[in-house]
């Protein structure tokens, strides 16, 4: 909603700088075009772009015994499973809702990592499907792109136009052109923001549902640690894998923090290892008594 929010707010700047409404319906047209179309449609894009293709439980039945435990464990649909043939182990989960959800594999996923560090890894992605990630990522990408595209038109077309030049307009002019620098910028930081939340959300999440934080812990280790290049994978698609695909880019200085689509692995492998998952007693609608589990 903020975000929307955000994007109206520079319309209705860049439409009073330049004297024209053109550009608060075009905020307007743009955000609720690509969210809807994105929201019927991303994760086909998504497949497309990392080549990803559909399996069935034939093709590798001890990867859809793990995926349907979970489910039963999450009390989730099953998903739709696909494999990248890419030889780094990485993975990501993408869908509108649970319903119409993915969970992606990469081949050397599968070849790399033994059973309990697989689970781990599903179970981090599944915990992503349950906590709605999978949308709300589709929904912030979106909205940064349509922030880029007003900044952009606002820069090809609206020098030379708008209100005549006294001191109050002129001040909004500037405000307009910091406006349209600055809005993407601080719109992926934003994003990228989200993303690295949600990681830390999503592994704490997965450790409830396997109660095993080492499984996940050595599994990141092992994908952080191997120098397989992703063949098909792009900055736009980066922030949805476990651990950004591409290998060597991320540095130590702080500017290549800020713009990192996931939080340091060894804050992630240090927080697993600190975790204790404990049972707890929990009266279920019927108020029966049911064994439930925490982090401590």
């Amino acid at each position: 909603m903020l975000f929307f929010v955000f994007i109206i707010i520079l319309g209705w700047l860049f439409s009073y700088v330049l004297d024209s409404s053109f550009f608060l319906y075009l905020a307007v047209v743009i955000s609720f075009a690509l969210s809807i179309s994105s929201y019927w449609f991303s994760d086909k894009i998504v497949l497309s772009t990392t080549g990803a293709v559909p399996i069935e439980k034939a093709d590798n039945p001890e990867l859809y015994r793990i995926v349907e435990n979970l489910c039963i464990t999450t009390g989730l649909p099953m998903p739709k499973i696909y494999i990248m043939d890419e030889a780094q182990p990485n993975a990501f989960a993408t869908g509108r809702d649970k319903e119409h959800a993915v969970v992606a594999v990469t081949r050397g996923l599968l070849e790399k990592l033994d059973r309990v560090e697989l689970e781990g890894v599903i179970a981090h992605e599944m915990s992503h499907i349950r906590n709605r990630d999978i949308l709300l990522q589709t929904v912030v990408v979106v909205l940064v792109g349509s922030i880029a595209i007003i900044s952009n038109f606002f820069f090809r077309f609206g020098f030379g136009r708008g209100r005549d030049r006294d001191n109050n307009n002129i001040i909004f002019l500037i405000l307009g052109i910091v406006a349209a620098i600055l809005a993407p910028i601080a719109g992926k930081i934003l994003q990228l923001a989200i993303s690295r939340q949600r990681e830390f959300l999503a592994d704490a999440s997965g450790v409830l549902i396997t109660r095993y934080p080492e499984g996940l812990a050595s599994a990141l280790e092992k994908i952080s640690q191997d120098s397989s290049p992703m063949e098909h994978s792009s900055n736009s698609v980066a922030h949805l894998f476990i651990e950004s695909p591409l290998k060597g880019e991320d540095q130590d200085n702080w500017m290549s923090k800020l713009f990192a689509t996931h939080p340091p692995v060894e804050e992630r492998i240090a927080a697993l290892r600190g975790m204790r998952v404990a049972p707890r007693k929990e009266a279920n609608e019927d108020g029966e008594p049911v064994e439930k589990y925490t982090i401590q």
